[in-house]
């Protein structure tokens, strides 16, 4: 059977437990999937169990080994001295202009090499990227310089920000395929390249063990609300988040509403935010939670009566997929691939991104309509369970990687054009 690597930037981690899923689907499946990360999870990222398991079980490139680094590269050199120097070359070529920039794609062919002797001591065919930023250029150049398959999943905007952006085309038309969480994401990865490479390109959902989500619901950690409507987010504390505007958002319900609103997720913006805060007067009312690990997720979830993103830039936040499968009514900007879950005044509420008054609005359209939430809620949970539940979900990349150990003859995949 084809041995697979999955290769992420850090695995597992907090914010990315969809991949841990997808990796434990497949292998549930019967495929061999090997787990590759550039840098290891802090010890705080590892509270859950099998997130444990899984760091045990994953082989890290950094902090890099001497002797194991100077070992793959004179071997890599040795060997297939053609290859090494055409990796480089390559690894000069994929990057954007600038000193900096030229610095660290010799430090990601460094890596790569060192990742490449890992792979083919292995025998790894197949080597997977989720999210194409400087993890997927060594990925990308590891499995150049061992001439086997590459493939990528694509999650957000981000990805065709500067710097990742520019690249993202030579890496299209190097891999076997690419995943996109979102049609939005395909959409925008189909206007980078021609028409021919369209085929490559498919729509795989980040799913959820709907399930191991709903039983592994602990409240015990979770005070009583202390307001008649308590209403969470769950994020990363930085700017593209738009907590400061959520703020402002809440101050304007908080004048007529009995509120509280929990701010789950740790980041740079904390400090600002908190001060925030206490500049609107809502200390009695805002709670920052901090990081929360994934498994504890699911309890903010339970004990909020309606979510909220509020997102300048986002893919199809996972969380969002996780608050409609727990039977919570959402609200969410317009942008992306969230429409494609979420449709306005049937499964949730959409504003325009950064119009807070229109936030506002419809935080104070759910909590003086119950019945609107119960409805918006059971239809957002009907939604998830026909598409986001992760046996569905992970199904394309379950048939693409058998259609390869079965060879192209085999193939019946349509192209998604």
């Amino acid at each position: 059977m084809k041995r697979l690597a999955y290769l992420t930037s850090k695995y597992p981690a907090a914010s990315h437990v969809f991949i841990r899923r997808e990796v434990q689907k497949l292998r549930e499946v019967g495929l061999n999937v090997d787990t590759f990360s550039i840098r290891q999870p802090s010890e705080d990222e590892l509270k859950a169990d099998v997130d444990r398991r899984e760091s045990e079980a994953t082989w890290y490139v950094l902090p890099p080994k001497p002797a194991q680094l100077l070992r793959a590269h004179a071997k890599a050199l040795l060997m297939r001295p053609g290859r090494y120097v055409d990796t480089l070359r390559q690894a000069l070529h994929h990057r954007v202009p600038g000193a900096k920039a030229a610095l660290w794609s010799i430090l990601h062919f460094v890596e790569a090499i060192s990742l490449a002797h890992e792979l083919e001591r292995r025998s790894i065919e197949h080597l997977h990227n989720h999210f194409a930023n400087s993890g997927a250029n060594v990925g990308f150049l590891a499995s150049r310089f061992l001439g086997i398959d590459w493939s990528l999943t694509l999650h957000g905007i981000s990805e065709f920000d500067y710097p990742a952006g520019p690249l993202v085309a030579e890496k299209i038309a190097a891999a076997k395929f690419v995943a996109c969480v979102s049609h939005f994401g395909r959409a925008q990865a189909m206007r980078l390249v021609d028409v021919g490479f369209w085929d490559k390109l498919m729509v795989v959902r980040c799913g959820i063990d709907l399930e191991r989500f709903r039983a592994a619901t602990p409240t015990s950690f979770i005070p009583p609300k202390e307001h008649a409507c308590r209403l969470v987010s769950v994020g990363r504390l930085s700017p593209e988040k738009g907590q400061a505007g959520l703020l402002c958002a809440f101050a304007k319900v908080a004048r007529e509403r009995d509120v509280e609103l929990r701010l789950a997720g740790d980041g740079p913006e904390r400090k600002q935010l908190e001060a925030l805060t206490a500049r609107l007067g809502l200390d009695e009312r805002v709670t920052f939670v901090g990081r929360v690990p994934s498994c504890h997720v699911a309890a903010e979830l339970l004990q909020a009566d309606i979510f909220i993103v509020s997102s300048f830039m986002e893919g199809l936040p996972v969380v969002l997929i996780e608050a409609l499968a727990m039977g919570v009514p959402v609200i969410a900007p317009y942008i992306a691939g969230i429409p494609e879950l979420v449709e306005h005044g049937v499964s949730g509420l959409l504003f325009p991104a950064s119009d807070w008054n229109a936030l506002a609005a419809m935080v104070k359209r759910l909590i003086d309509d119950p019945q609107a939430r119960e409805r918006m809620a059971e239809e957002g949970r009907r939604r998830v369970e026909a598409e986001f539940e992760l046996s569905t979900a992970v199904a394309p990349l379950i048939r693409r990687f058998r259609e390869e150990e079965a060879g192209p003859e085999k193939s019946s995949e349509p192209a998604q054009v």
